[in-house]
């Protein structure tokens, strides 16, 4: 029993937006896709436990999920039709070729974050329908409740049956202008698969972070010249590779400076390098960098280091100072805080993080940082303070067992 579930729960991970992109596409209609996959998967839930896994678990649920659209579209419009049902249930059409790339998850991403959809709507449709998140946590994402999530979803599903939003592609003339919405949905995609917000989830989810890397590579073949889609590639390559050595044998997330780097997966950082420098090179000839590419090129500082201790942490400074002008928002301000820190000193990181409080209190990330810094200043109590309230707001427990941990430590 517990390996069919634990088939189950990866076969959902690796499957979810296959079938609703294949749904979508036949159907046409997102609530029926979401629906009819949500229950099939029920089925498997009820029935491979017995039946035993399908030895193609993703066929057999696109056909289960297909007769389940199929019966709820002859309940809602009791056809007469005969030759129309009969469409319906065999489909021998093949399908019309949509855009310059045949992917059926990559149509799916650019309808879920169409422009004529606010970008909130675009975030939480995208993450529930490419991304398989469940809405709590797509709601912890955002620091939002439940209830305006789904909210959020229904009137985005709503908007692209009313407006009739297309399922494709969008034209090589099109693209440039509806990349950017799609690369924030991708970013946030694969930072839920690089530390899941969810309790009761994989601390690391490599489906999500896999499916994200996938669809960045296809939207760079059809923008190869792109700096901000070469920059978010490369800022995933970089982040992955070090997934291995991010949580320990016993479930303990692994922070950077504690890290085996040995375990590190040279080929993608090696891939990962050679995009920045790309970008760099770019940069040197006039072309302003973007927020990926400046995230992508830290992220190749710290990969670049053998040890901590040999981290340029005056070239990160210098990159978060380029960053903040671009996104001046207070997550990047406190990660520019971290980098002070190792340059002037906990004390002055501390100050700069305590103006952050108004906006990032609910953010547990701020609370951890503020107990480290604490830490480093021999507050203890303050820092176990601090660390009981990072605790409390941490999602998964592989980031509560190091924080645990470290809490524990203080004298």
């Amino acid at each position: 029993m517990n390996d069919v579930e634990e088939a189950i729960t990866r076969v959902h991970h690796e499957e979810w937006a296959r079938v609703v992109a294949a749904l979508t596409r036949r159907f046409g209609d997102l609530d029926i896709a979401e629906e009819a996959a949500a229950e099939a998967f029920a089925t498997a839930v009820e029935r491979w436990p017995s039946d035993g896994v399908p030895p193609n678990p993703g066929a057999w649920l696109t056909t289960t999920a297909s007769r389940k659209a199929i019966d709820r579209l002859r309940r809602e419009t009791k056809r007469d039709d005969k030759h129309k049902e009969a469409q319906l249930v065999y489909d021998d059409d093949p399908p019309e070729p949509l855009g310059a790339i045949d992917d059926d998850r990559l149509r799916l991403i650019f309808t879920c974050c169409h422009p004529a959809l606010g970008m909130e709507a675009r975030l939480a449709l995208t993450l529930r329908m490419v991304g398989g998140l469940t809405v709590p946590e797509i709601a912890r994402a955002f620091l939002l409740a439940d209830s305006a999530v789904g909210q959020r979803i229904t009137r985005a599903k709503a908007k692209i049956k009313a407006t009739g939003i297309p399922y494709r592609v969008p034209s090589a003339e099109d693209l440039p202008a509806r990349v950017s919405g799609v690369l924030t949905v991708l970013y946030l995609v694969f930072n839920e698969g690089y530390l899941a917000t969810g309790p009761d989830t994989d601390p690391i989810r490599q489906d999500l972070t896999a499916e994200a890397i996938r669809l960045t590579r296809l939207i760079r073949a059809l923008l190869p010249d792109d700096g901000e889609v070469a920059g978010l590639l490369a800022l995933m390559l970089l982040t992955e590779a070090r997934r291995t050595a991010r949580v320990s044998a016993g479930g303990e997330l692994v922070a950077l400076d504690e890290q085996d780097r040995g375990a590190w997966d040279a080929a993608l950082i090696t891939e990962g390098h050679r995009l920045v420098r790309e970008r760099l090179a770019a940069a040197a000839a006039g072309a302003a960098p973007g927020r990926y590419q400046i995230l992508a090129a830290i992220n190749a500082v710290h990969t670049s280091a053998r040890d901590l201790r040999d981290t340029d942490w005056a070239q990160v400074l210098a990159l978060y100072d380029q960053l903040v002008r671009v996104d001046p928002s207070p997550v990047v301000a406190l990660n520019r805080a971290i980098a002070v820190a190792e340059l002037d000193g906990p004390e002055v990181a501390l100050a700069a993080v305590d103006r952050l409080e108004p906006r990032l209190a609910g953010y547990h990330p701020f609370h951890a940082t503020r107990a480290d810094l604490l830490r480093r200043l021999g507050r203890s109590r303050e820092s176990r303070a601090a660390y009981d309230k990072a605790i409390d707001l941490a999602g998964n427990t592989a980031e509560t067992a190091y924080l645990t941990r470290r809490r524990d430590q203080l004298r």
